[in-house]
């Protein structure tokens, strides 16, 4: 089936905006990665006022254990004193929009001290992310761990 001259100008003039949203969702996406490396950055180095300017009020966790966490509760774990958390890094990293919402998932391995004594952990995650008026915020974490 051809085009006709009306057709091939609609789709050429919809390039532009193609590659504007394109743009865009670039920008979306390093923004995230950035947010999300720099919470990561916090939690290391118990920033409390960087890691709850990235949470919603309404945040949840689910651990590995199934059990469920508030942002009080999860904040209050992250600043215990007895935990030392060594800088990670996240592996298979990805990003996936849906509007307003971001799932970002990868895996972690993660080692550090509690009470003194050493602890490693290798787990999986999906944080979600939303948008709200303008500005993301994690409002959800579940972790699966992975045998060693």
């Amino acid at each position: 089936m051809s085009m006709n001259r009306a057709q091939a100008l609609t789709a050429l003039l919809g390039l532009p905006l193609l590659a504007q949203a394109s743009a865009a969702e670039d920008a979306t996406l390093a923004l995230l990665r950035t947010q999300a490396d720099r919470w990561d950055q916090a939690i290391v180095a118990k920033d409390r006022a960087a890691i709850e300017a990235n949470m919603g009020a309404d945040f949840r966790q689910i651990d590995g254990a199934g059990n469920l966490e508030d942002k009080a509760s999860f904040v209050a774990g992250l600043l215990d004193p007895q935990l030392q958390i060594e800088p990670y890094t996240v592996e298979d990293f990805e990003i996936r929009l849906y509007g307003e919402v971001a799932l970002l998932s990868g895996r972690t391995r993660m080692r550090g001290r509690y009470a003194g004594k050493a602890f490693e952990s290798h787990y999986r995650y999906i944080d979600v992310y939303v948008r709200r008026n303008g500005i993301w915020q994690i409002v959800s974490v579940q972790i699966s761990k992975i045998a060693p």
